[in-house]
């Protein structure tokens, strides 16, 4: 009995946190959608049903009755594989995100390392699809796409390390909780800026969509994906940049924490605050779809190698030299 609790108790945790993000990628896809419409003067997405809403559902429906067409000379093993590996992993990294101080899947001391680990293995997903795919094409788009990722997580990743500097803990509770007095974002704001660009490249969005260049590699590693299997890689990708928009609160403005601790905004609750810093961060994604041309790929990994990560080793140097010389590291150590 005891093993069948647990399994009823897990099965519960999976489908709370599933079921929220997969119904948070729907309606975020919408609002995606309204933004580029505005701004662009598109009609599709702002006059299909109400408030466009009937065009994300028509879509929806479109790749759910679209035939899955399998090439005849691909890996069909890997092939299936690699867009469950790809919305898999996506959907994982949320077990550690606290969405409040109390609400959250999985509450562990190195929940920043879990995240790294799990992002970084969504490279394999994109490999996975364009070298089964058994095409030029789709096989460019894959090393151009994994060749991107990897090259920005490495500035992610010192990014992360002023952080930790300043918390002195890999939890993320720990790190939001760090910054009640101040968020920082004003301390660390060369950073948040340098982390939002890096996170646009990481998640393959403009003006860092390389890998789906339309007038040099068709739709980069998902060309020869149809139906619910394309529909797989579609949500990955943007379950992924709501990690990376909650990460983002998380790190750098206070996550669940209120702006201002005065009444009524501290009797507001938290999960409300993280929702909004969160939507916040993604109209800044939106806006930057419709009016940010796309850059070539070779300014893209010069931007990643030769300014990004010289200018992210200065800055924890500084910040290391910084905290030591006003005896400001914080004293419990990582945990």
């Amino acid at each position: 009995m005891d093993y069948l609790n647990i399994f009823f108790n897990e099965t519960y945790k999976i489908l709370l946190l599933l079921i929220p993000i997969l119904v948070s990628v729907a309606l975020i896809v919408w609002f995606d959608r309204r933004v580029w419409g505005f701004v662009q003067r598109r009609k599709g997405p702002n006059v299909v049903g109400p408030f466009g809403l009937f065009q994300t559902l028509a879509d929806a429906l479109k790749y759910i009755f679209k035939e899955i067409i399998i090439p005849a000379s691909a890996n069909k093993i890997v092939f299936i594989l690699a867009p469950i590996i790809t919305m898999t992993l996506a959907l994982a990294a949320w077990a550690v995100i606290p969405l409040s101080e109390k609400l959250f899947i999985s509450d562990i001391n190195v929940g920043i390392l879990y995240i790294f680990a799990i992002s970084s293995l969504g490279v394999y997903g994109i490999i996975m699809g364009g070298w089964a795919s058994n095409s030029k094409y789709p096989f460019l788009g894959a090393i151009r796409s994994a060749a991107q990722m990897v090259s920005y997580e490495v500035s992610i990743g010192i990014i992360i390390i002023n952080v930790l500097l300043c918390v002195g803990s890999l939890n993320l509770k720990d790190i939001v909780l760090a910054q009640k007095e101040l968020w920082f974002v004003v301390p660390l704001f060369p950073m948040f800026i340098i982390f939002f660009i890096s996170a646009l490249a990481e998640t393959n969005r403009p003006p860092f969509d390389l890998p789906e260049a339309e007038a040099e590699l068709v739709a980069g590693y998902q060309t020869e994906y149809s139906g619910m299997m394309y529909a797989m890689f579609w949500l990955g990708e943007y379950a992924n940049i709501l990690l990376m928009c909650a990460l983002g609160s998380i790190l750098f403005l206070g996550g669940w924490l209120s702006p201002v601790d005065i009444y009524p905004f501290n009797i507001i609750p938290g999960v409300f605050w993280m929702i909004l810093k969160i939507l916040m961060l993604f109209f800044m994604f939106a806006i930057i779809k419709a009016i940010v041309p796309r850059y070539r790929y070779d300014q893209l990994m010069r931007l990643g190698w030769k300014v990004f990560l010289p200018f992210s080793l200065i800055y924890v140097v500084l910040t290391a030299s910084f905290l030591v010389y006003f005896d400001l590291l914080p004293n419990k150590g990582f945990q």
